[in-house]
């Protein structure tokens, strides 16, 4: 139980961050409907309703990854910056409790803004995204891309190149989760039965325990080193 009470604190010092200033929501928010709406204009979506749902998939995952990468991107930079990445390190509290607990503010944000964003494009795809299948596999995926770049964030946050070096590690090593987000949003779209799907959510299900259970063993030597 104090395990989980450190983890909530650090967990509501970012909420109480990120509502002073914004700053991430912002930013993220704009990035995702700036992807959602190139992708309404790269492609002639005023055709068949089938072609729509080929496209669409992929550029709703897009939308959420690359807003979830500025997010990863500020989750320990900014302790960094500001000298409180030490301070939290000599905390009397087991560093894994910090892996945690950032993982689960970037999923709170990422969330949040997977909920505004859907709304917008839903308007411009003209797709019915209203399934709870389709919350699953948003929670399911985002949890998974929130638990790998969770640790290499810790990581890229010790060197020069933080910025453009996390999307380099992250984004091969989440390729699994994507593509079987992508996979189930498709089936999803397609009116496919769960059963068809079920391996894709299988697969971000095994990610979703896997991840966790190596950064846990890991955190710790990634921090100090």
């Amino acid at each position: 139980m104090k395990y989980l009470k450190k983890i909530w604190a650090i967990v509501w010092k970012d909420i109480v961050a990120e509502l002073r200033t914004k700053e991430m929501f912002s930013a993220m928010f704009v990035f995702a409907v700036l992807v959602v709406v190139i992708f309404h204009f790269a492609f002639d979506l005023r055709v068949t309703g089938e072609a729509v749902r080929e496209v669409a998939p992929g550029a709703l995952w897009v939308a959420f990854a690359f807003s979830g990468i500025l997010g990863l991107n500020r989750a320990f930079i900014a302790e960094k910056d500001r000298g409180c990445l030490e301070g939290l390190l000599l905390a009397p509290v087991d560093h894994t409790a910090i892996y945690f607990g950032k993982m689960l503010s970037t999923v709170l944000f990422m969330l949040v803004v997977e909920m505004v964003t859907l709304p917008v494009f839903t308007a411009f795809f003209g797709v019915n995204l209203f399934d709870l299948r389709l919350v699953i596999v948003v929670l399911l995926g985002t949890f998974g891309f929130a638990a790998v770049g969770t640790i290499l964030s810790a990581m890229t946050a010790q060197t020069r190149a933080r910025e453009v070096l996390l999307p380099i590690l992250l984004l091969p090593v989440a390729a699994p989760v994507l593509i079987a987000a992508v996979k189930a949003t498709a089936g999803i779209l397609d009116g496919l039965p769960t059963a068809e799907i079920m391996v894709w959510l299988q697969l971000l299900l095994a990610f979703d325990v896997i991840f966790p259970a190596v950064a846990f063993m890991t955190f710790d030597y990634v921090v100090k080193e």
